[in-house]
């Protein structure tokens, strides 16, 4: 005899009510009956195979994917640190890279190949090749890299463009291997031109390409691509506060590539004009101190001995003053122009000097004392051992 019959009663009411709820509920879920699949479940089923109609925009992305992605290559280097004890410890990096020619020679920054012992590149095909340096360019963060051994037929060079005929708002493309994730692309536009940055070595780059293609780490040295699959830039950097991309990023321009990988390749180094002066970047504080006829410009401290600026007849310091505690060089020519464009640093006088080649002339705007004056300087090449102006 069961001596719980209240609680066999409750729970067998408990059950029917339940069943009756799921029930109810399976026949107010759109598409379903207790009869079995509805019409519209049939007509899912019963879709046709294979991808809708690709938007005209897809189809460009894919298509400058296609043709680009091939010569986007992968770049270790490897750089090697001492431990407590002295031991080395490999410490490998990455970042991207971009087929040039058929000779094997690879585009990408500076920053990604600094201090390596050794280089190693991933083509897309996953085949790995070893890389010597054939040059680099610190102060624009651009090298070239050449692989030893590959094949021709692996290798798929991308074409240059014109950087100078962009605009604002022109799509873009970015291919590259962020957080190694190789041949990783990110669409965007142009949302800047012109725009002057300073590279880790404390360099400034003029008339870098601004994006909001997404840019990340190990983008560095991948090409930045034009609607033709053409690339107008190289990925170099971004702004950012996290580490990751916040929609600013920046590529050295191509045609400021071309003309230094022209050099790279034929002499292994940028072949430079030299102004041969070193000098202090004038302040409001300094030039109020030595009662200077500006407030910017480069005051002259040393003119080296048979430079460009030593030709011309540019003077440097003729005494030394005691200014803040520190001993500095004064009474020297006052830089405020080159063939026009102010310049407020040394920095922005290495700038103005950037595009010229040796055997140039350029008009130097200058104070002697409080005399304006102009001088025609022929620009002679930069020697090899130095890295002044």
């Amino acid at each position: 005899m069961n001596r719980h019959p209240f609680r066999i009663v409750v729970i067998t009411a408990l059950l029917t009510f339940a069943a009756t709820i799921v029930a109810l509920r399976w026949d107010v879920v759109p598409g379903y009956s207790r009869r079995g699949r509805s019409g519209s479940e049939a007509a899912l089923a019963a879709a046709p195979k294979g991808q809708p109609p690709l938007s005209p925009e897809e189809e460009t992305n894919i298509r400058v994917y296609g043709r680009a992605s091939p010569g986007v290559v992968n770049i270790t280097s490897t750089v090697v640190e001492y431990g407590f004890f002295f031991s080395p410890i490999p410490k490998p990096q990455t970042g991207s890279g971009v087929v040039l020619d058929l000779d094997g020679n690879i585009l990408t920054n500076y920053h990604v190949i600094e201090s390596a012992q050794s280089l190693e590149v991933a083509l897309p095909d996953m085949t790995k090749y070893r890389a010597k340096t054939v040059g680099f360019d610190k102060q624009n963060d651009i090298a070239v890299i050449r692989l030893v051994g590959a094949s021709k037929d692996r290798l798929h060079p991308v074409p240059m463009g014109d950087s100078d005929s962009l605009k604002v708002g022109q799509k873009v493309l970015a291919i590259g291997n962020p957080f190694r994730l190789q041949n990783t692309l990110t669409v965007g536009i142009i949302s800047s031109l012109g725009r002057r940055i300073q590279t880790e070595s404390g360099d400034l780059v003029e008339n870098v390409i601004q994006t909001d293609a997404a840019i990340n780490p190990g983008n560095s040295g991948g090409p930045l691509l034009n609607t033709a699959g053409e690339m107008i830039g190289i990925n170099t950097s971004i702004f950012t506060l996290s580490g990751g991309n916040m929609g600013i990023g920046f590529a050295i321009p191509a045609n400021t590539i071309r003309r230094v990988v022209i050099d790279l390749l034929k002499e292994g180094r940028v072949v430079r004009p030299w102004l041969g002066v070193d000098g202090y970047s004038i302040t409001d504080d300094l030039a109020s101190a030595l009662d200077l006829p500006v407030s910017s410009g480069v005051l002259v401290a040393k003119v080296y001995r048979g430079s460009s600026a030593d030709e011309a007849g540019i003077h440097g310091a003729s005494e030394v003053a005691l200014l803040y505690m520190e001993r500095i060089l004064i009474g020297g020519d006052i830089i405020t122009a080159v063939d026009g464009k102010p310049v407020n640093s040394i920095e922005e006088l290495n700038l103005a000097l950037e595009p010229k080649r040796p055997g140039d002339t350029v008009q130097i705007t200058l104070y002697r004392g409080k005399s304006k004056m102009q001088k025609a300087v022929r620009l002679n090449e930069a020697p090899r051992q130095r890295g002044r102006l």
